[in-house]
């Protein structure tokens, strides 16, 4: 049996993506395929979405707590979105990673940015829309925010394509099903470097 303190520390794979980009609906089929890679539960101080689940999807807390939490330095990232906080605790990273398990992050442009600063050899991918309005089309049947949500949430991915470039990895998701394989095929790519 190898020795433990031999064993090779796992990959940070961190995916954004503008909000209704179809993120969620691909990493899910994606995960399935990757049994090997733990998904990084954020917490945050939204309300709790009816088919989301505590644990599972995030961790849903105060602001009070959140706030205690920033300032204990306990975050690798954490921001406020849309008047709400969002962020990854540092370590449920590093449990992770030097168990020799991979991890992935699903942030957005801003997160994956500062977990790049913390973790240098966090691998960074971008997935797209194939034009903001399709995202409008898309955001626009989810039926889940008001015409100023909607406004605010398109300007924001306007800012965050713009930030595309700070990542190594781009994939557009015009066709979910091309994009699962893609990000399947790219994700394979990485867990593998540095293995050879």
């Amino acid at each position: 049996m190898s020795n433990p303190a031999a064993q090779p520390k796992g990959k940070i794979l961190v995916i954004a993506a503008p909000s209704g980009t179809g993120k969620t609906t691909i990493l899910k089929q994606v995960l399935q395929k990757h049994p090997d890679i733990v998904f990084s539960v954020s917490a945050t101080t939204r309300k709790k979405r009816e088919a989301e689940v505590h644990g599972k999807d995030y961790y849903f807390i105060s602001r009070e707590e959140f706030e205690q939490k920033i300032a204990e330095e306990k975050f690798a990232e954490w921001e406020r979105v849309y008047d709400y906080y969002y962020g990854t605790l540092k370590e449920f990273i590093s449990s992770t990673i030097d168990q020799g398990k991979h991890i992935l992050l699903e942030l957005d442009v801003k997160g994956a940015l500062s977990i790049k600063k913390s973790y240098p050899g966090a691998a960074l991918i971008f997935i797209e829309p194939p034009s903001l309005e399709v995202l409008r089309e898309r955001l626009t049947k989810r039926k889940t925010e008001t015409e100023e949500d909607l406004a605010k949430r398109l300007n924001r991915a306007e800012m965050e394509i713009s930030q595309k470039a700070h990542f190594e990895y781009h994939l557009v998701n015009s066709d979910i099903q091309k994009a699962v394989s893609e990000l399947d095929s790219l994700i394979s790519e990485i867990k593998q470097k540095g293995n050879e």
